[in-house]
C-alpha cells in the first residue's frame, strides 16, 4: 500500500541519500507468547510497508528469549497474521534463539572488557540499589569481582549449576545515570525451563535489551522501528553496539506511537486472562482485538490496512476511536458484498388474496455499486417479516407496517394489514394481509404511497440459520479488565431466516443483510446442516447513541452525530448542520457528508473541486477517502496536487476513461509528483479498455480455464458471474471497463 511520507520515511530517505545504508532492512520482532492483535497489525503495516516502499526487506523474527511463556502455536499465529495481511517475509522466519551462541559470545566479550559482571544480589536488592528518579543508585559490591571470576561464574551459569535468580549478568555502565535504564541493566538471567526450539541446551537466556540490538545487527537491520515505550531503552541499544565496537553499518532504533483504541484492551496479559478464564471462546473469539478474532468475525485485510493507513504514524501516543476501525470495514464491504434479505426475529404474515408462487428478480448490488448480479426471490402466500417491522400502536414517525399504514416488501409488492392474530398471552403471532397486484417494484401503477420497504422471506423456501450478534467486548471507554466486560457483547439467535439464494461459493463469504448489517459465514462452525453467520458490523455506528441513553435531553433525530474519543456524542454546530443538510441533499452518503461538514479544510477543498466539475458524489468520495489522508500530513497550500486536478481525475472516472481502481493509482502518483492526472494516464498507458474486441478473447480464455465454475453457473449458481468478472478485471490489471465486462461475461455464459 502506498504511503504518504511520515517522519519515519523521512529518516529512511535521508539515510539512503547520505549513503548511510545501501539497502533498507526492517524487522517485525514479536514475542511468541500470545496471538497478535491490532497493535501488531500497525507494526506489521509500518515495518513491511517501509521496506516495500524503498525496495528493501523486512525480516519476521520471533523474539523467543523467555521459554516459560512461548509456544509454537503463537509462532504459527504470528506467521498466519502477517501472511493474511498480505506481506511476505521471504525465505525464512528468524528466531532470536538462532543467535543464542553468538549473543553469549558477545556477553563474554563485554566481561573481558570489564563492561559486564555477574551480580549475586537478590531481585529486591537490585531494585533497591537502583535508586530513584531523584536519587542516584548504588553499585553492587559484586561489581568488584575480577574478570576471571566473572567468566567462571558466567560459564557455570550456562552449565546450569545455579538456581533461578541466584545470579544475573549485568552491564557495567553508570549507577547515577539520569536514564534509570542505564543503571547497570541486566543482560542475562537464569531460567531452568524447556525452550520450544532450543530444548534444554540453555540454562541462561538473554534479556530483551541485550538480545534485541544484537539480533538486529546480526541480521543486517538498518532501521529498528519500535513503539514509544522502548524510547528509554534506546540508550542501552546504542551502548551495547558502540561498546562492542561492531562494524558499520549498524542499526539504529526509531520509535513511533503505539496503537491505543478505546473500548479495547491490548495487553497480552489481559487478553490471556480473558482466554484462560473462559470469558471468551479462545484467541480467535470475534470480540477480541486479535488478528484471528477480526478474521473470524469477518474483517478483511484491506479494512485493517486502510485503518492503519488512516491513523498514520505519529510521535506521540493518543487514543483512536474504535468507530474509525468500524468505519473502515463498512467502507471496504460497501462496494464488495451482495445485499440479501434476512429476518432475525420472524413474524408470520399470511397474504390472503395471493395464490400460487412466483420468483422476483432482485439485484445483489445497488445502482451506485459498479457490480452486477441478481437472484430469484421466491414469493408466496406465507412469508415472514421482522417483528419490529409491525406496530399495532406505532409511535410518531414510524413508517413501517401498521393496521392503517401499508408498506412495501423489498423488491416486491406493497401489502396492507387486514387482521392481527394474537396468542393466549396477548402476543402478536400472525398478520393477515393483502397484497396489491399492480404494486410490484419496478412496475408499480397502484398509486399507493409508502414511506419504507422492509425485508422478508418466503416461509417455505427460507433457510434457518444461526446468527451471532457481536457488540463491543467492554462497556467502558478505558477498560481495566474483566470487571468492565459488556454483559451484552454476544447475542445468539438460533432460528433466524434467510433467503435461499445465500449459498457459499468460497470459504470466506460475506453479505450485507439488508437493514441489519454486514455478516460473515463463521469459518469454524458453519456447515450446510447448520449455517452460522457472525455479525461483522452494523450499517452505521449505533454505539454513540448508547452513551447518551441516560441523558435527560435526547439529540434531535435530524441532527448528524459523531462519536468523539471520549465516547460522548457531540452535536454539530448550526453551520456544520447546514452543510450536512446540503450535502445529503446531493445524494452524498450520511457518513461522507458528516465528515465533510465537520472538517473546514475538507469542505473547502470539496467546494473548490465542485466549482470545476458537477459530480458531487464522486468528488465527495475521493475528497473524504483520499484527499483527507494527505491533509492530515500537510496544509492544503502545500499539497502537490490541486482541486482542479482532482476534478479532472474524477471526470476521467465519470467518462469511463479510467476505472475507479486505476484512479487510486493515479492519485498516489499525483501525491508524489504533482503531475497532471491526464498526463499520468497517458504516460503509463492506463486508459480503460472498453472495446469488446479486446475484452472478449480474455473472457474466452478464462471461461476455458474454469469449466467446473461454468457448469455451476449454468446449473443456477448465478453468483459466479462475479467470479468471472473479477478474473477478467484481474487479467487486465484493472483496466477493463467493469460495465462492459459484466455484459460480455453474461452473454458468454448463456
Amino acid at each position: 500500500m502506498s504511503q504518504s511520507k511520515d517522519f519515519l520515511r523521512t529518516i529512511v530517505e535521508e539515510d539512503l541519500k547520505s549513503g548511510k545504508y545501501k539497502e533498507v532492512v526492517t524487522r517485525f520482532p514479536p514475542e511468541p507468547n500470545g496471538f497478535p492483535h491490532i497493535g501488531h497489525a500497525k507494526s506489521i503495516f509500518i515495518n513491511f510497508g517501509i521496506a516495500s516502499d524503498y525496495n528493501g526487506h523486512c525480516n519476521l523474527r520471533m523474539d523467543d528469549t523467555n521459554p516459560t511463556t512461548e509456544d509454537t502455536i503463537y509462532v504459527e499465529a504470528l506467521k498466519d497474521a502477517v501472511k493474511w495481511l498480505g506481506f511476505d517475509w521471504g525465505d525464512a522466519v528468524y528466531f532470536t534463539s538462532d543467535y543464542f551462541s553468538k549473543i553469549y559470545d558477545y556477553a563474554i566479550q563485554l566481561i573481558k572488557m570489564d563492561k559486564a559482571y555477574v551480580d549475586s544480589l537478590t531481585e529486591d536488592e537490585i531494585r533497591e540499589y537502583r535508586g530513584t528518579v531523584t536519587e542516584s543508585g548504588k553499585r553492587s559490591k559484586f561489581a568488584q569481582r575480577s574478570i576471571e571470576e566473572n567468566l567462571d561464574l558466567f560459564e557455570r551459569m550456562k552449565k546450569g549449576e545455579f538456581k533461578d535468580g541466584e545470579h544475573v549478568l549485568r552491564a557495567k555502565i553508570d549507577m547515577s545515570a539520569a536514564n534509570m535504564k542505564m543503571r547497570d541493566p541486566l543482560l542475562y538471567r537464569i531460567r531452568h525451563a524447556h525452550h520450544f526450539r532450543a530444548g534444554d541446551e540453555w540454562s541462561i537466556y538473554p534479556m530483551y535489551d541485550f538480545a534485541h540490538c544484537l539480533s538486529d545487527y546480526i541480521e543486517g537491520v538498518s532501521h529498528s522501528i519500535c513503539t514509544l515505550e522502548f524510547e528509554n531503552n534506546r540508550d542501552i541499544y546504542n551502548w551495547v553496539l558502540d561498546t562492542l565496537g561492531l562494524e558499520l553499518p549498524r542499526p539504529y532504533q526509531h520509535e513511533f506511537a503505539r496503537l491505543g483504541i478505546n473500548y479495547t484492551v491490548m495487553s497480552k496479559r489481559k487478553l490471556l486472562e480473558l482466554v484462560e478464564n473462559g470469558q471468551v471462546s479462545g484467541w480467535d473469539d470475534p470480540r477480541l482485538p486479535t488478528i484471528a478474532g477480526y478474521r473470524r468475525r469477518g474483517y478483511t485485510p484491506e479494512s485493517i490496512l486502510n485503518f492503519c493507513d488512516q491513523i498514520g504514524v505519529a510521535k506521540a501516543n493518543s487514543m483512536v476511536d474504535v468507530a474509525q476501525l468500524e468505519f473502515c470495514i463498512r467502507d471496504d464491504l460497501n462496494t464488495k458484498v451482495p445485499r440479501v434479505l434476512a429476518v432475525l426475529d420472524p413474524l408470520k404474515v399470511t397474504i390472503e388474496n395471493y395464490e400460487g408462487h412466483e420468483e422476483i428478480d432482485a439485484p445483489y448490488y445497488p445502482h451506485d455499486v459498479p457490480k452486477e448480479g441478481s437472484r430469484k426471490l421466491p414469493f408466496s402466500k406465507n412469508i415472514y417479516i421482522e417483528r419490529d417491522d409491525f406496530k399495532e400502536n406505532p409511535p410518531k414517525g414510524y413508517f413501517r407496517l401498521t393496521p392503517e399504514q401499508p408498506v412495501r416488501l423489498r423488491h416486491g409488492y406493497i401489502i396492507t394489514c387486514k387482521e392481527v392474530i394474537k396468542d393466549a398471552g396477548g402476543n402478536i403471532c400472525e398478520i393477515k394481509a393483502e397484497y396489491h397486484p399492480d404494486s410490484k417494484s419496478g412496475s408499480d401503477s397502484s398509486g399507493i404511497k409508502v414511506k419504507s420497504a422492509i425485508q422478508w422471506v418466503s416461509a417455505k423456501e427460507a433457510k434457518r440459520v444461526e446468527v451471532r450478534l457481536y457488540d463491543r467486548l467492554f462497556s467502558c471507554e478505558a477498560p481495566e479488565g474483566i470487571q468492565d466486560l459488556n454483559p451484552d457483547s454476544l447475542h445468539v439467535i438460533k432460528n433466524a431466516l434467510i433467503e435461499p439464494a445465500v449459498i457459499l461459493d468460497k470459504p470466506d463469504e460475506r453479505f450485507q443483510f439488508e437493514r441489519q448489517g454486514y455478516f460473515y459465514a463463521d469459518p469454524i462452525d458453519y456447515t450446510d446442516e447448520k449455517p452460522v453467520f457472525n455479525k461483522i458490523v452494523g450499517l452505521k455506528d449505533s454505539w454513540g447513541k448508547k452513551t447518551k441513553a441516560d441523558k435527560p435531553t435526547p439529540e434531535p433525530k435530524a441532527q448528524a452525530k459523531k462519536v468523539q474519543v471520549d465516547g460522548e456524542v457531540v452535536a454539530m454546530t448550526e453551520a456544520e448542520q447546514a452543510l450536512f443538510n446540503k450535502y445529503t441533499a446531493r445524494s452524498i452518503s450520511i457518513e461522507i457528508a458528516n465528515t465533510l461538514a465537520r472538517d473546514e479544510n475538507l469542505s473547502s477543498f470539496y467546494e473548490e473541486t465542485l466549482s470545476v466539475l458537477n459530480s458531487p458524489v464522486s468528488l465527495a468520495n475521493i475528497v473524504v477517502n483520499e484527499v483527507a489522508r494527505e491533509l492530515k500530513q500537510t496544509q492544503a497550500s502545500e499539497l502537490k496536487f490541486s482541486a482542479d486536478q482532482i476534478a479532472e481525475l474524477v471526470k476521467m472516472v465519470d467518462d469511463e476513461t479510467i476505472s475507479s481502481k486505476i484512479a487510486k493509482e493515479v492519485f498516489e502518483e499525483m501525491v508524489k509528483s504533482g503531475e497532471n492526472p491526464k498526463k499520468i494516464v497517458e504516460d503509463k498507458g492506463l486508459v480503460q479498455i472498453s472495446d469488446p474486441s479486446k475484452i472478449s478473447p480474455i473472457i474466452d480464455e478464462i471461461i476455458a480455464k474454469n469449466p467446473d465454475n461454468v457448469a455451476k453457473f449454468k446449473a443456477g449458481n448465478t453468483k459466479l458471474l462475479g467470479f468471472f468478472v473479477g478474473q477478467v478485471l484481474k487479467a487486465t490489471g484493472g483496466k477493463a471497463n467493469p460495465t462492459v465486462v459484466n455484459q460480455l461475461v453474461a452473454e458468454s455464459l448463456k
